[in-house]
Order: C-alpha cells, then structure tokens, then sequence
C-alpha cells in the first residue's frame, strides 16, 4: 500500500528547484508603492467561500523545472482545474507568449488567457491576496522571494502587481514575506498560519510573532491568529497553512490527518488537531473541527517521494468545490462525503490532478480568488 504523503521530504525537485540556477539568495522585485489608506482605514481579507469576481491561475510548470513529461502533464491538469471552475465563475489564466497557442488548445474557450512571464505555476502563493475595504479592492503583495530563496522567481515575483493592475485592484505592499498558501482566514477576522513558514529566517529573520500579526492587521484586517508549528525543511514551503487546515465556514475548520505513525506530517497532524479543537476565533467562538484524511495509496503513473495526497487543498469557488481524488475509491469517497458535509449548497468536483501532487501541490496552490 501506497504512504499518503502530504508533502514531500525530498527538497530537491518540487515545485522544483531549478535545475540551472538559484538565486542565491538575491529577490527581485517591483518598486513598492506607497499605500494609501482606504477610506474605512482597515482592509479586510474575505473568506474564500464568499462571492468572486473571477479565479486567477498560471500555466507555469516548465521544462526546466518539472521535466517534459512531468510539465506537460501538469499543463493538462492545470487545464482540467481551469475547466471545471469555469463551470461556476471566470478563469483568467496567466501565460508565457511562447505557450499561448498550447494554453488555448488544452484550456478551451471559456478560459481568458493573458500573457504574463512567469516561473511556475503557484499563483496562490506568488499572486495578489485580495483584500477589500469601503474604498474597494486592493491587492497585498508580500514580496514573493521563492519560498526563502529556494527556486529561482524573477518573473514570479511581478506577478502580485501584474495581476492587481489588471483586477483593478490598489496595489497594497507589506512589510512582510509570505505566500497565499500560508495563511488561512475566515474573513471574519480570524487566521491560522503555520509559525515554520512565516516566522522562519529564511522569509522574516527577526520577526516576532506580535510584530507578525499588527502587519497582518493592518493589511489584511486580522484581529485573531491561530498559530500552529507546522514543520521546516520537509518541503519547499516549509510547510504552507492550506495542506492543514481550512476553513469550512463561522468557527468551522476542516483538517488533514495523514493516518501512517511513520510518515513526517503524523504527529505535526495530530498536534495542530489539538490546538485547533481548543482554540477559538476571533469572535470568541470555540472552532468545531472535522478531519479529513488522506488517501491509503495513490495512482502509480506519476507516485513519487514529492507527491502531495492531501484532500485538504481543495478551492472553494460560486456555488463549487473543487477538489482532487488519487484512486483510493474509498478514501475519495469519504472526501466527497465530508465535503459535502462541510459544504451543503455547494456542487463537488473531484478531478485527477496527479501530476500536480507529483510537483508537490495542489489545487488550491494552483488557484487565487478575486473577490466581487
């Protein structure tokens, strides 16, 4: 039987780590722009599950990173994801001129193509996080420096700008570096963020965790951080907050629980169950938390050490879930059901995104909301 692995202990390939050139610790960004205060004086972050404008995703993966066979599989998953949120909302997937006419065969008609350099294909964690006050929409850019300079992202690192330009968005800078991927809100004032991630060295040296959370109230509206431990050096994100924990509604949090005592995540699982369940929001509710497992075996074709069996990196979009399964007919099953649970007016979709999981993500990594 096949281990579920959540992320992968191998760092050397996912969300590879460029087999040409690493950036020695050197990121590029955009000038920063001066913020201006919205008129209400707090943005607010909304809850993934409230209303989109549109989904923004990249047909990134590259030869040069994934390997051909690997980054042309992913470009298919990508299309497949892209496909099934246009059911529900607009796509606008971001691409290299040199692929547009490969993005426009797989993807399809009801998918915007707009052409954008690009790296890879984790928008979550390089794009915008939209944020929302009574001035309107901004978008937070948090200084993408390839998950503490670990792959190489000079074109990554424009995204955040690039795509709050074309949403219309005012570009919102912070002085903090992270990734979409390592926080998770409720749009209620409430976070949950994994410290090795955003408190590692390696993004925020010298940061402390009061000094972490008055920046993300000010950029974000955060009033409540629910900080788990996460764990450094297992994968390249050093753990991101969205293959743990996501919020499933008001005090509603929905977990990943990788059942194999041996596996790394085990225990870090099992210590963020126990935090979770004591802990309460920013409106002083106590959260109530389901468990969602991971899959006993996957699919063979494209199994590896890196490969990423975690249900709980679903993308909730209007009136849709989108969410992956690995051929444990079983444990896909019981994802669908806990989903459907959790999301009542919500249609699920469960889609085939091994190759994605082969790079060590996932669809939500793949994904960033718009906000109406």
């Amino acid at each position: 039987m096949g281990r579920p692995i959540f992320r992968k202990p191998n760092m050397q390939s996912r969300r590879g780590f460029i087999k040409t050139t690493i950036l020695g610790g050197a990121t590029t960004l955009l000038p920063l722009q001066i913020q201006i205060a919205s008129a209400s004086g707090v943005w607010l972050m909304p809850d993934e599950g409230d209303r989109h404008a549109a989904t923004w995703m990249a047909f990134g993966p590259s030869e040069a990173i994934w390997g051909r066979r690997l980054a042309a599989a992913a470009q298919d998953n990508l299309a497949s994801i892209a496909q099934a949120i246009a059911e529900f909302e607009p796509v606008n997937m971001l691409v290299r001129q040199a692929e547009y006419e490969t993005a426009a065969r797989k993807c399809g008609p009801k998918v915007k193509l707009v052409v954008q350099d690009i790296d890879d294909l984790w928008i979550r964690d390089n794009g915008p996080v939209f944020v929302k006050s009574g001035a309107g929409m901004g978008g937070v850019n948090f200084n993408f420096n390839g998950w503490g300079n670990k792959q190489t992202h000079a074109a990554d690192a424009k995204v955040a700008a690039g795509v709050a330009a074309r949403a219309n968005a005012q570009l919102v800078t912070s002085s903090l570096v992270l990734e979409g991927g390592g926080i998770e809100v409720d749009g209620e004032g409430t976070a949950i963020i994994t410290e090795s991630c955003v408190l590692n060295a390696n993004r925020n040296p010298n940061v402390s965790k009061p000094a972490c959370e008055a920046e993300l109230r000010r950029v974000l509206g955060i009033t409540k951080v629910i900080w788990l431990p996460g764990i450094t050096g297992k994968d390249i994100t050093d753990g991101h907050t969205d293959f743990y924990a996501r919020f499933a509604g008001p005090a509603r949090v929905v977990a990943g629980l990788d059942a194999d005592p041996h596996s790394f995540d085990h225990d870090v699982n099992l210590r963020h169950l126990e935090i979770l369940r004591g802990a309460t929001d920013a409106k002083g509710r106590k959260l109530k938390v389901a468990v969602l497992p991971g899959p006993g075996f996957v699919r063979p074709k494209y199994k590896n050490n890196e490969f990423a069996a975690g249900y709980v990196n679903f993308y909730v979009c209007n009136g849709g879930v989108i969410a992956p399964q690995f051929g444990d007919a079983a444990a896909d099953e019981k994802a669908g059901a806990i989903l459907r649970g959790l999301f009542p007016r919500r249609k699920i979709v469960q889609i085939n995104v091994d190759a994605i999981a082969a790079g060590g993500g996932g669809i939500h990594c793949a994904t960033q909301q718009q906000p109406v």
